[in-house]
């Protein structure tokens, strides 16, 4: 068997595709023909434990004859040492498989040990919690409060000292309630990310969230339950209606309207008068439409999907105090099947374009991050038109409202149970009685409803439009 040349090879043409050419030492090569190119596969063949087995040693011409002798050789070499050099090849492959593997776990461990808290905050607001608002609140705290402070730090190295940091800035700023809630945010983004892999793994001192005692981090004259005890006076409710037919009276008699200084929007004035008279939240007032709304039954249903925690549905009872104020409103937003319908009317306003109207005209309460009074803002109202008592009782909000409603009820003598029904809070007094008692109290609270619209009329008086 003779020896193969370089020459020998180059003279193959293509009538020899799948033809062996063989040389001595056991290599053989089989010809293959790809288009109009010409290469050779070569391979040692040898046995081993009575069998013939066949080792790559590689293709020309991509691989010269010198290489390919060079691993025949090689192989023949271990065979008479009696080394398998097919599964020493395998060995070999799975070796440097393993190696790779190691080398990219390892890769992979080293940026997983990299995330930063941005990184676990923007896959919580991803895949871990859904607020009603889409999470605006939650990315416009943390982007303001937290991220500037812990957003780069690698999750691996967070502690309770670099949360306690947070909300002790918080604190001196004089935003205790919001510390507080920012806490709860901790707690639930850290139980979420400890159930989770790669964050999981990355706290390797366990859940620094746990660790901190927010009763310790507040002020000490700050009431950790943030009962929150605001209601308006009757004084404080007479007064809010003379702002705004005052307010009103000198906008009508201005000359030149452009400059003078315009009164509450008027379906903002409604809304507090319903919200006060109703005892209904601000979110669920926002979202009302105008099919909800019965004028001859005097009659306001509020979807389940619109009660704050989904509890249940309510039917509310205008009071003719009430129901004067939505005849109003139907004349300013009846074009639209919302009750309080956004610039475009096809949508309706936000849960917090009340509140915020109500806040920007209190703005003597308003500080910034350093509890210094806040610059006002661009394009928003910043003034003190609506602080009531020469602000003596504090900020008052539209949920304030809710509370100074319940509480005259409260004076007036009307059975607890009856105005818990009134604020749709779930049936006191556990499952049981939630599954054994269902009296509606249609005439309790329709009756209730009543008493308090008569109470506010003869507060506001004649200022009342």
């Amino acid at each position: 068997m003779s020896k193969l040349t370089q020459k020998a090879l180059e003279a193959i043409d293509p009538e020899m595709h799948g033809k062996t050419v063989r040389e001595d030492g056991g290599l053989l090569g089989k010809v293959r023909l790809k288009g109009d190119q010409i290469s050779i596969y070569f391979y040692y063949r040898y046995r081993w434990e009575a069998k013939t087995r066949d080792l790559s040693c590689g293709t020309w011409p991509t691989d010269s004859l010198v290489t390919i002798r060079k691993i025949r050789d090689e192989a023949r070499l271990k065979v008479a040492k009696g080394i398998d050099p097919g599964e020493q090849k395998k060995v070999v492959k799975i070796e440097a498989q393993e190696a790779i593997a190691l080398k990219l776990a390892e890769q992979s461990k080293k940026l997983k040990e990299e995330l930063t808290f941005t990184d676990m905050f923007e896959a919580w607001i991803d895949n871990g919690v859904r607020r009603e608002d889409g999470n605006a609140t939650l990315k416009r705290t943390f982007s303001s409060d937290v991220l500037p402070f812990l957003g780069k730090k690698k999750v691996c190295q967070i502690t309770e000292s670099d949360l306690i940091h947070v909300l002790k800035k918080m604190v001196d700023r004089g935003v205790n309630r919001s510390a507080v809630l920012m806490n709860n945010n901790f707690k639930q983004m850290f139980s979420w990310a400890e159930k989770r892999q790669p964050w999981r793994k990355l706290m390797l001192e366990g859940n620094p969230a746990d660790l901190v005692e927010i009763k310790r981090v507040v002020s000490e004259e700050y009431d950790i339950d943030n009962v929150r005890t605001r209601i308006l006076s009757d004084e404080e409710i007479a007064e809010l209606a003379a702002i705004f037919m005052r307010q009103q009276a000198s906008y009508e008699q201005a000359e030149n309207k452009r400059a003078a200084q315009r009164p509450v929007v008027a379906t903002t004035q409604l809304a507090i008068w319903i919200m006060l008279s109703t005892l209904c939240r601000v979110g669920e007032l926002s979202s009302a439409r105008w099919e909800d709304i019965d004028f001859d039954k005097k009659a306001w249903f509020i979807p389940k999907d619109n009660v704050k925690n989904k509890v249940a549905s309510l039917n509310v009872y205008l009071s003719d105090f009430s129901l004067e104020q939505f005849k109003q409103l139907y004349q300013l937003t009846r074009y639209s099947e919302w009750c309080f319908p956004d610039s475009t009317g096809n949508n309706c306003i936000g849960r917090k374009v009340i509140a915020d109207q109500v806040s920007d005209r209190q703005f003597m309460f308003k500080v910034d991050k350093n509890g210094e009074p806040t610059a006002p803002k661009k394009n928003r109202k910043n003034d003190n038109s609506l602080v009531l008592a020469d602000g003596n009782n504090g900020k008052w909000t539209p949920h304030d409202l809710r509370r100074t409603g319940s509480t005259i009820m409260q004076k007036l003598r009307i059975s607890i149970d009856t105005i818990n029904r009134c604020q749709n809070h779930v049936t006191p007094g556990g499952k049981v009685n939630r599954h054994y008692l269902h009296h509606e109290y249609e005439e309790e609270t329709r009756d209730a409803w009543q008493a308090l619209g008569l109470y506010l009329e003869a507060v506001c008086g004649d200022v009342m439009p």
